[in-house]
């Protein structure tokens, strides 16, 4: 159904009737555009400016992960908007369109060329942040959930647990990812081979439009209700809320993590990977850290074999056994535990941590980065590892993860949601450059993950070289400016979406045509031509 406010009419009206609104500064024009509104709440303090507020630098930097786009030079939105609830959203959207305002969505920050709080091709902006909206409503009895776009999957793994040990659902690992846009571009994670993305189990939800109503999935239909879910986020509107299903998960889930060195048979090991990854019992994940180690002059890789089992010890140990023994799993490798205690684990908290320690929220992991990604259909030759092990050691706090598909991903059709990489794809890889240093040069690292990210073509994907929208890379290409380009983004939207992009620019040309929601890489209307 269609949530209509009265209040979006009396907005139009004002604005319509005052020709001097444009003449205020635009805080001044997006208050006195709020103030028209049926609410009483004083608007002026959830919007943060950064002449007279001293907590718009702690509210920007909040959530944002990639500390690359914090540094002066960067641009930085007129002020910052907290809405308190979908009206407060409505209004913004409904402002925003009427003022000729650019804004950014925000609910997690980890847009890994933060495109959500950053705009680098329009100004002024000003960001929408739904940090406020974090209300997790578990229903056990339904096996459902209904999140708000504020809250991290962590906060809604811990309200699913509080509920049900018996219960979960299969999203991200790090625990701090929005709920809004993780869901938007997929939610891998390590139960995916068996209950296949978060965008796979998502029943409902609700969205604010280009015309600043409230949608859910009977009211939006079922051409948006496909695009949102793995269309990436920022192009069809403001996510609200999501209503996911629930998965049952055992009483006991089994951890292990197994390090191997290149004087371990790392090389060896991880073709053999390769192999049988994706062929696995579908309840177990393992997934592969890969970076150097030791000092100068005694380097070494290291591959950290990193899994989940949905089960206890003693039969992960025969999984093992019949379909990866050249790992060396033994007992004491095992560690029985629960799966909340699970998502602790792979998100790599401390030992010991407790599960509260999800209802934070806080980013931990924050770093100046730059990455890359790419899927592989082939297992790559062992000459080709020890090409990247050689370039891995020319870079300092470099590092790769490499990401087991197969089960439950490769039974969905890669047209069932925008998500594309489904059968035959044997595994993603994640390509990452970091550093702690603000005056560290960033040339020099975006250069060094540009030339690995070359040197990998032969051995990944290809027509389209694949990539996950999750993990943004704005080298495959962007949008200029509002009139998009539809040939130019099908460059870089055939990577992220392969055939599904047409059928997203069909979807943008219906339910915002105007391009109110846009960013660097955000899907554009079709041509007029094509529609």
């Amino acid at each position: 159904m269609v949530f209509p406010s009265a209040s979006i009419l009396s907005i139009l009206v004002v604005l319509l009737l005052s020709p001097f609104v444009f003449s205020y500064p635009i805080q001044d024009r997006f208050l006195q555009c709020l103030s028209t509104s049926e609410s009483s709440f004083p608007f002026s303090t959830a919007l943060y400016t950064p002449i007279n507020n001293s907590s718009f630098t702690t509210v920007l930097l909040s959530t944002a992960q990639n500390l690359r786009y914090t540094l002066p030079s960067v641009p930085k939105p007129e002020f910052i908007f907290t809405p308190f609830n979908e009206s407060d959203i409505q209004a913004a959207v409904v402002c925003c369109k009427q003022l000729g305002i650019h804004f950014r969505v925000r609910s997690g920050g980890h847009d890994y060329e933060a495109v959500s709080y950053v705009s680098a091709i329009e100004s002024p902006f000003i960001i929408i942040d739904l940090a406020k909206l974090r209300s997790v409503d578990v229903d056990i009895e339904d096996n459902s959930a209904w999140v708000q776009a504020g809250a991290t999957n962590g906060e809604l793994y811990y309200r699913i647990a509080e509920k049900s040990k018996t219960h979960g659902f299969p999203a991200g690992l790090c625990t701090s990812l929005g709920m809004g846009g993780l869901i938007t571009g997929g939610a891998y994670g390590p139960m995916m081979r068996k209950y296949g993305l978060g965008a796979d189990n998502v029943i409902d939800a609700r969205i604010v439009d280009a015309q600043g109503r409230i949608l859910d999935r009977k009211a939006m239909g079922e051409e948006l209700f496909w695009a949102i879910r793995g269309g990436g986020g920022g192009s069809f509107g403001i996510i609200t809320a999501w209503k996911v299903k629930l998965v049952p998960v055992p009483e006991t889930v089994t951890v292990f993590t197994v390090t191997k060195t290149l004087e371990q048979g790392a090389t060896k090991l991880l073709y053999r990977w390769q192999q049988v990854a994706d062929k696995l019992d579908e309840d177990l994940f393992i997934r592969v850290s890969i970076q150097t180690a030791g000092t100068t002059g005694n380097r070494t890789i290291t591959t950290s074999y990193n899994a989940v089992f949905l089960g206890d010890a003693k039969r992960l140990l025969r999984v093992m056994e019949s379909s990866f023994p050249e790992l060396g799993l033994t007992q004491k490798d095992c560690i029985e535990t629960t799966w909340l205690e699970s998502v602790l684990y792979t998100g790599s908290y401390p030992s010991n941590t407790p599960p509260e320690a999800l209802l934070q929220a806080n980013n931990v992991l924050k770093s100046y980065f730059k990455a890359k990604s790419d899927f592989v259909q082939e297992p790559i030759p062992e000459s080709a590892l020890k090409g990247i092990w050689s370039r891995l050691f020319k870079e300092e706090g470099a590092f790769m993860i490499w990401n087991p598909f197969g089960g439950m991903m490769s039974k969905i059709s890669e047209f069932e949601t925008p998500f594309p990489h489904r059968k035959g794809d044997l595994f993603m890889i994640q390509y990452v450059t970091g550093w702690q240093d603000a005056s560290g040069n960033v040339g020099k690292h975006v250069k060094w993950i540009r030339e690995l990210y070359k040197y990998m073509a032969p051995y990944v994907s290809k027509n389209p070289r694949e990539a996950y929208v999750n993990y943004r890379d704005l080298d495959l290409g962007i949008n200029r400016n509002t009139n998009t380009s539809f040939i130019k983004a099908s460059v870089w939207g055939a990577k992220y979406f392969k055939g599904n992009f047409y059928r997203l620019a069909l979807v943008k040309s219906r339910v915002d045509p105007d391009n109110i929601f846009r960013h660097e890489q955000s899907i554009p209307p079709l041509p007029l031509h094509m529609r």
